[in-house]
């Protein structure tokens, strides 16, 4: 009984995504360095066939990972938004103003730091959406190990920061990271969306038929050359808050994703996409304008943004700081924004395709989110415990590692 309650406490904890983050980013390393890195690079390359009569789908297992299992990534964050916008912390545009800003600064002023590295050069300047991101569960799960040391106002603050993060980057991908259009596929694609929208307005109870359909419409969609994570996105905003029957479907599939999610897909994905081949780096690859400019976007640019945008939006009047927040305390929360990690890296997957550029964005990624962990956490260590109350339960974030809990079946949503 011990082992086991030593276990559900870890699990229920903020900061265990974030170490399943670490440990198999450290993996991924390890394996990319050591004599299996011809079977790791190999088992990456395995094409894998879902075929009728000669027609479907014939892809690498590293593709099936990032346009697959991210789409059911991108459908637990969209299933997250949907939530947050109609009953959480994104319903009230007055809670919104203050991190909402500080989230544009902290993707506008990344972008510009890179592209500044980056330009005039055609070949790298396509990943200036990269150190745009962060990385919700890495960020919590830092914030976590700093303990009570912060107000529970800030963990709102970053939660919100983050989420309105992961819009903007949906919105990057769909904009800018689209090949080029089969017209015919997207209308093809636009037939299951339909009839889930459909779904979603009569307030179906059974969430399968909308998976189904949202399958569907992933295969389409991929086809179509739109980024086929985008059907993630629009299979949640079918998923109805509320069914004819008073129940949330949203809410159950949104709490049986959640451990799937974090606990095995994102993790999959860093340890197919984080292994930085270390042999043959030297002073050219570091100081790469693609590896710096993503490394300084990430640490610079997200304080300067963040942090930039907050002060003005202060100075003017607009808001006031988080409840029980000093300077020192928001130059941590900026500083822990630019753990990008598992967004950047997917970005870096849709802005270069070869060896040489993906080894650099893995290097600056995983650098620049390093050297943000370790600021944030350090600032935030030696910031004054704040001396106020402590605040409800039901002010908490909802983190991926407790959000089951509030929406389990006979509990009140915590939003």
């Amino acid at each position: 009984m011990g082992l086991r309650r030593s276990l559900d406490e870890f699990f229920s904890g903020d900061a265990v995504g974030g170490i399943v983050l670490i440990v198999s980013a450290v993996a991924a390393m390890m394996v990319a360095n050591s004599s299996l890195s011809g079977i790791y690079n190999g088992w990456l390359e395995m094409k894998f066939s879902v075929l009728l009569n000669g027609e479907g789908l014939s892809k690498p297992l590293i593709l099936w990972i990032n346009d697959g299992l991210m789409a059911v990534f991108f459908l637990l964050v969209g299933l997250e938004l949907k939530r947050e916008l109609l009953e959480g912390k994104l319903k009230n545009p007055r809670d919104v103003l203050l991190p909402g800003l500080a989230a544009v600064g902290g993707m506008a002023i990344p972008a510009v730091i890179y592209a500044a590295f980056n330009w005039g050069n055609a070949e790298t300047i396509s990943g200036w959406a990269i150190p745009a991101a962060t990385d919700i569960a890495f960020a919590l799960g830092i914030l976590a190990l700093v303990g009570s040391r912060v107000p529970a106002s800030l963990k709102i603050f970053l939660l919100t920061l983050a989420i309105l993060d992961d819009m903007g980057a949906i919105l990057i991908i769909a904009l800018f990271y689209t090949a080029d259009l089969n017209v015919d596929y997207l209308m093809l694609a636009a037939l299951p969306l339909a009839v889930m929208i459909w779904l979603n307005l009569r307030g179906a109870h059974r969430v399968a038929p909308i998976i189904l359909l949202g399958t569907v419409m992933w295969v389409f969609v991929l086809k179509s050359g739109v980024h086929a994570t985008l059907a993630g996105v629009l299979t949640a905003f079918c998923v109805p808050l509320k069914d004819r029957y008073g129940k949330s479907p949203l809410h159950g599939l949104e709490d049986g994703l959640s451990p799937y999610v974090f606990y095995l897909i994102v993790p999959v994905f860093a340890f197919a996409n984080a292994g930085v081949v270390l042999k043959g780096i030297g002073t050219e690859e570091v100081f790469a304008s693609l590896t710096v400019g993503i490394a300084l976007g990430l640490v610079l640019g997200k304080i300067l943004g963040v942090l930039g945008v907050v002060w003005l939006i202060v100075r003017l009047g607009w808001a006031r700081l988080p409840y029980g927040a000093t300077w020192l305390h928001m130059l941590g929360i900026s500083a822990l924004a630019g753990i990008g990690f598992t967004m950047s890296l997917f970005i870096g997957t849709l802005s270069f395709a070869d060896a040489t550029h993906m080894n650099e964005v893995r290097l600056g990624v995983l650098g620049g989110s390093l050297v943000a962990a370790l600021l944030g956490f350090g600032i935030l260590r030696t910031a004054p415990v704040p001396h106020v109350k402590t605040a409800d339960k039901r002010d908490e974030p909802i983190t991926p590692t407790d959000r089951h809990a509030d929406h389990a079946p006979g509990s009140q949503a915590s939003s």
